[in-house]
């Protein structure tokens, strides 16, 4: 078990420049296996689409997608529906309110690895006052190292989530793949951390992680704690909107370990979507991003969903 590192200041677009395509590029489609080819001025978005039944919907082309950014419409560079490794961070809570829930949420998160694409490369923290990296390696895809990651069982303390999850954010940009997901266990509010929500917020947006969070409340806690649970509900969905992921609340733990499959499916099921925005000023503003659907006829009424903006680079990250 080793100590996570307090996180630095997470640095924007941390990828190497390219050259902007060359004026009247067409959409360019990859096709399976290949990564795309990621540079500083490139906006990459991960969509997940899915009919009125949450079932995804493949088949789509560029053609089918307009994305706005700050409400003005951007040209599509980059489109491709390959199913991408990640770099993923497995935050769990290890609090003493945990302690006879961490069996099934240990399972759960082990399917979750399992159902994953084989050459992703995970970590996992628990946390409760303090969070922990417990893999030996800063990132494996050994499913036994996990295993025994999650077991590492300790159930005590309070819940420093917000100090765990920015902490994980800034681990995952130690990763070697370009599209990062943090899966987030938890089953209360925030009573331990030294940073804030906004902070979180403003964190998991600048780093371009898609945080999917399960809260796994007990029906005690529903009953006797109704303003924590709906503080802690209302805290993990503006998280995992913010960034494109899902927050789910499960009405028990079995239920834990089907919403672990989902997830890790609605991963390997996105589209992915580039554009070199028009606005190319470099002054670490908040950018706002909406992708709209032109649905193809007969296949009914579709969501997409994507994170809701980015923060741009400020000059002194351009060099």
């Amino acid at each position: 078990m080793a100590w996570l590192a307090a996180p630095c200041t997470l640095a924007q677009n941390p990828l190497p420049p390219s050259p902007p395509p060359p004026p009247g590029a067409g959409v360019a489609q990859t096709s399976q296996g290949h990564a795309i080819q990621s540079t500083v001025d490139l906006v990459v978005l991960h969509a997940t689409v899915t009919n009125e039944r949450g079932e995804f919907v493949p088949g789509l082309t560029g053609q089918n997608f307009r994305v706005f950014e700050d409400k003005v419409e951007q040209k599509i560079s980059v489109f491709t529906r390959d199913d991408i490794p990640v770099t993923m961070g497995l935050v769990i809570d290890n609090s003493g309110s945990m302690r006879e829930k961490r069996a099934q949420v240990n399972a759960a998160a082990l399917t979750f690895v399992e159902t994953s694409n084989p050459q992703d490369e995970a970590f996992v923290v628990n946390f409760n006052d303090e969070y922990y990296l417990d893999t030996n390696e800063d990132f494996t895809s050994d499913r036994q190292e996990l295993n025994d990651a999650l077991s590492r069982i300790d159930a005590r303390g309070s819940t420093a989530l917000y100090d765990a999850i920015i902490g994980s954010l800034d681990h995952l940009k130690k990763g070697h793949k370009d599209k990062r997901v943090l899966l987030v266990i938890t089953d209360g509010d925030d009573d331990a951390s030294r940073s804030s929500f906004a902070e979180t917020v403003k964190e998991a947006e600048q780093s371009n992680a898609a945080i999917y969070a399960i809260g796994v409340f007990s029906d005690d806690d529903r009953k006797n704690n109704k303003r924590m649970v709906r503080r802690s509900k209302k805290d993990l969905t503006t998280l995992a909107e913010a960034t494109g992921g899902v927050a789910y609340f499960p009405d028990t733990l079995d239920q834990v370990q089907p919403v672990c499959v989902q997830v890790a499916r609605d991963i390997r099921n996105q589209y992915t979507i580039g554009y070199y925005p028009t606005n190319t000023a470099k002054d670490g503003t908040f950018r706002t991003v909406k992708v709209e659907l032109i649905p193809p006829r007969g296949l009914g009424k579709l969501t997409v969903r994507t994170r809701s903006g980015y923060y741009a680079r400020k000059a002194s990250q351009a060099q």
